[in-house]
C-alpha cells in the first residue's frame, strides 16, 4: 500500500504544472539584455567599424561567387570536361574555407559586443532582477532554456528589458 500512495504522490507532483505553482518565473536573460537599447547602440557601433563592415561585406562576395561556381557546375557539368570540374570544385572549397574563415572573425565580434554589453549591464540587471524577484515574490527563476512550457505571465524577460532601458536613460 505505501509503494502505491508513494507512487501517487510523485506522480501527483511531476505532473502538477509548474505555472500552477505560486512564486515561480522564467527569464531569458541574453534576450533581455540584448534587446536592450544599449545593445542596439553596441551593434549600431560595431556595424560601422570599418574591419568588421568590410568583413561583412568580403562574405557577401564570397558567398555570391560560391554561388555562382556552384550553379556554374550544376548547369554545365555535361559539358565540362573532368579538369574543369575539379578546378571549380576545388574553387568552390577554397571560397568555403574563406568564407568559414571570416563568418569566424565576424562571429567572434558579435560575441564580443555582447560580452561587453552583458558586462556593462550586469550591475542593473542584477539590481532589476533583485527588486523584481521582490516585488512579484518570486522563490524559483528559471532560465527560459530549461523550461519546455510556461505561461506568458510568468516570464520577466519583457520587464527586465524594459526596466534596463529606463535605468539606462536615467544614468545617461
Amino acid at each position: 500500500m505505501k509503494r502505491y500512495f508513494l507512487g501517487f504522490v510523485l506522480t501527483s507532483i511531476l505532473t502538477t504544472p509548474l505555472f500552477a505553482l505560486d512564486g515561480v518565473a522564467v527569464i531569458d536573460l541574453r534576450t533581455a539584455v540584448l534587446q536592450t537599447q544599449a545593445a542596439k547602440d553596441a551593434f549600431e557601433t560595431l556595424e560601422e567599424e570599418s574591419e568588421y563592415a568590410g568583413n561583412l561585406e568580403q562574405a557577401k562576395v564570397l558567398q555570391a561567387d560560391r554561388q555562382a561556381l556552384v550553379e556554374k557546375l550544376q548547369k554545365e557539368a555535361e559539358t565540362l570536361s573532368q579538369e574543369e570540374i575539379t578546378d571549380i570544385q576545388r574553387s568552390v572549397q577554397e571560397k568555403s574555407k574563406d568564407l568559414e574563415f571570416i563568418v569566424g572573425k565576424i562571429q567572434t565580434k558579435q560575441n564580443e559586443t555582447a560580452d561587453k554589453v552583458f558586462r556593462d549591464l550586469n550591475p542593473s540587471v542584477q539590481k532589476i532582477l533583485s527588486e523584481l524577484i521582490s516585488a512579484k515574490g518570486v522563490k524559483l527563476l528559471l532560465g527560459r532554456e530549461n523550461v519546455l512550457f510556461s505561461d506568458t505571465a510568468l516570464d520577466l524577460t519583457d520587464d527586465v528589458t524594459s526596466m534596463l532601458d529606463v535605468a539606462s536613460k536615467e544614468g545617461s
